[in-house]
């Protein structure tokens, strides 16, 4: 009988973006506690940075660092920062990012690039920065958006941003797969965060009954998606969109 598939992360080292709350939290700790030495930022300091630094010093293989990943400078740094403290990315998880709802006829041309940055250029410039560290048969992950191929009315930027993620994320698949470098797009639906918590009752309701599983997603549903493509059980994926959003 053959060996149960394993993920055998143990050893591998990773930089996930944006880890100090939510989605990016619940990976950054999945991937801790599975053997995999990470570097996570945040963009300011937070009660919610305070606790993770706490989670970090029991686990042992986590390490905080303050960068705005929307700035090229601050990425730059980021960057070398994981040069010293792990010496090579095995994964790279872009989480970072922002959401808004502002009807095109408010939407700013500040507020368009704000959200552009965050989502998308941020996204490119941690990428081409971890090139000379990325392992060859690394995984890179860019949480992108369900409503990236359906759309959402008072979020033309934001799904602008995450659908460009997408073809971000087809191109480079194609130009680093020659060195067995993986580039897929996680896709969550309406998962359980900060925001979510301000929803009323009715909306709630609304968005529960929105997926075929009746309910709205936890972060930890992300982690789990993040750590299958972060392994060798999906050595052979690239390139895709992973919907986990509970089949809205």
């Amino acid at each position: 009988m053959e060996n149960a598939m394993q993920l055998d992360l143990k050893g591998r080292s990773a930089l996930v973006t944006g880890g100090s709350r939510g989605i990016g939290r619940a990976i950054t700790l999945a991937l801790a506690r599975q053997g995999v030495n990470v570097v996570t930022c945040y963009r300011r300091e937070s009660e919610a940075v305070e606790s993770l630094a706490r989670e970090a010093r029991v686990l042992g293989n986590v390490e905080l660092v303050q960068a705005d990943v929307s700035r090229e400078e601050e990425v730059v740094r980021l960057l070398e920062k994981c040069r010293e403290r792990l010496g090579r990315l095995d994964i790279v998880v872009n989480n970072a990012g922002a959401i808004s709802h502002v009807p095109l006829s408010d939407l700013t041309q500040t507020e368009w690039h704000r959200m552009l940055d965050t989502n998308l250029t941020s996204v490119f410039l941690v990428i081409r920065e971890a090139l000379p560290l990325l392992s060859d048969g690394a995984s890179v992950i860019n949480v992108g958006s369900s409503v990236a191929t359906r759309g959402m009315a008072a979020g033309a930027h934001y799904t602008a941003s995450k659908a460009g993620l997408i073809g971000l994320t087809r191109s480079l698949c194609k130009e680093l797969g020659p060195r067995g470098i993986r580039v897929n797009t996680l896709a969550p639906g309406i998962i359980e965060t900060d925001m979510v918590s301000r929803l009323t009752p009715e909306q709630r309701k609304k968005y529960e009954a929105m997926s075929a599983v009746g309910r709205l997603g936890q972060a930890d549903d992300i982690a789990g998606a993040v750590l299958y493509l972060a392994s060798d059980l999906s050595r052979f994926v690239s390139g895709v969109t992973l919907e986990v959003n509970g089949g809205i």
